[in-house]
């Protein structure tokens, strides 16, 4: 059915509209570029260039063709433009077994025990097919790599705020008991507070129902950030990893306290937290490595794109690829992926069990329905230097951005919002029809779900 046919189908707008898009489409053709593997799209790793920090987004948390195509594009990267580090929308402690697991220093068994740890919810979110191989090929990586070149894996997240004091408390038992036990005397004070429920101390401490343990958060930060300073030698990486959960612990107390407030408040600092994460691996890989790392990050569209050109940034949200624009500015490159419809695993609620749900066709006047009019099964298109495609897009459009969470009966209002896509990305990929992540954990209802299995599920690397 073409543009003008579908008249009657659309909302808002009209013939008009359909013929404004008609004539857009016309405009952009000659810059959409076909793909098979994001690996070697024409001229996509040419735009990447020499950037230290390649941002590959997802539109959704559970679709396989993105955490493929994210996946392939990444090895290119490790193998040939000397990528050392994956950072990804994860739990630092969590990541940090995947990483002690490729770089050959845990007892996990496989990749499927390393990846384990992730056991809050959305545990399909890291464990799930793509996942599990691509681990295994890191490991395998590593093994014959040199050590400045071995590749680690890294979470940027703040979700961990328990999971990382017993991080830290343990990590100081080893190496100083009576440091150790001054960290359980001023974590102590969320253990009694929170009952390790993050939440529940939030929401306590937001109200006033018990004091805030900020300054004891901050004080145990400045003693690890003191003992990092000093320690020297093969022991640097642990106390770094000691002191980054004890950052991620100051900032989620915050983070937690301040959910309860507002959205855009805690939305930020959460970024803030990723963005400094990035900033302290990147200072300590160059002082451990002897050369400025060059990182994949990987996260959803709506953390890496750069938020100042989306209706996100006219409410006063920030996010890592503003962020990070600002902060490393052409030594940054922002990639988005998008979809028009197919599969995708989602939960119906916060907690709930995965499930194999149907994605609806692009809404009219989105992004995902200019592309998929294209014709084109799979597209790309440079964003970056590219002033006509900047002038044809400068108008906003709609964008989906699903999450952890579908709900398709309220669609446009739970994930969708409006953005200037030159600004936002500095490419895109589309993939017109994509399929649901495969969970490594069993679940019913996923397997009860709609869809259908894409050719190279569930492996293809």
């Amino acid at each position: 059915m073409s543009l003008l046919d579908r008249q009657e189908h659309r909302t808002g707008g009209g013939a008009e509209g359909l013929q404004d898009d008609a004539r857009l489409l016309h405009a952009l053709r000659p810059h959409l570029r076909a793909f098979e593997r994001a690996d070697t799209a024409p001229g996509l790793l040419e735009l990447i260039g020499d950037a230290r920090f390649v941002l590959i987004g997802e539109a959704s948390h559970g679709t396989h063709e993105f955490y493929l195509e994210r996946a392939r594009l990444t090895r290119r990267l490790i193998t040939e433009h000397g990528c050392t580090a994956v950072v990804a929308e994860a739990d630092w402690p969590d990541a940090l077994r995947v990483d002690r697991y490729v770089r050959g220093r845990s007892d996990d068994v496989d990749a499927e025990a390393a990846l384990a740890g992730f056991e809050r919810f959305p545990t399909w979110m890291w464990r799930n097919t793509v996942m599990r191989e691509f681990v295994e090929w890191l490991r395998e990586h590593n093994r014959s790599a040199p050590a400045s070149r071995q590749v680690g894996f890294f979470g940027m997240d703040l979700y961990s705020m328990y999971a990382s004091i017993r991080a830290v408390v343990a990590h100081l038992q080893q190496v100083d008991p009576q440091a150790a036990a001054r960290a359980r005397a001023r974590y102590g004070c969320l253990d009694h507070r929170g009952g390790e429920d993050s939440q529940a101390y939030g929401y306590a401490a937001a109200f006033g129902a018990v004091p805030s343990c900020e300054d004891q958060a901050i004080e145990q930060l400045l003693e690890m950030n003191r003992r990092t300073g000093a320690t020297l030698g093969t022991d640097r990486d642990e106390a770094f990893y000691a002191q980054q959960n004890a950052r991620l612990v100051r900032n989620a107390e915050e983070y937690y306290r301040t959910l309860f407030r507002g959205r855009v408040s805690s939305w930020n600092l959460r970024d803030t937290h990723m963005v400094q994460t990035l900033a302290a691996l990147d200072k300590h890989l160059h002082t451990t490595r002897g050369a400025a790392p060059r990182m994949a990050v990987w996260a959803h569209n709506s953390h890496l794109g750069d938020a100042s050109a989306t209706e996100m940034g006219q409410q006063g949200e920030w996010n890592v690829g503003q962020l990070v624009r600002e902060r490393w500015g052409r030594e940054s490159v922002a990639i988005g992926l998008s979809t028009y419809h197919g599969s995708v695993t989602a939960a119906s609620e916060w907690d709930g069990p995965a499930e194999r749900k149907r994605v609806r066709d692009g809404l009219p006047g989105s992004f995902e329905q200019l592309f998929h009019d294209s014709g084109m099964a799979r597209l790309w298109l440079p964003l970056r230097d590219q002033p006509q495609v900047a002038q044809l897009l400068q108008r906003e459009r709609l964008q989906r951005a699903i999450g952890v969470i579908y709900q398709p009966d309220t669609e446009r209002h739970s994930h969708y919002f409006h953005t200037r896509l030159p600004g936002q990305f500095d490419a895109l990929l589309h993939i017109d029809r994509t399929h649901a992540l495969q969970p490594l954990v069993p679940e019913r209802r996923w397997h009860d779900g709609e869809g259908e299995v894409p050719e190279t599920w569930p492996s293809g690397l």
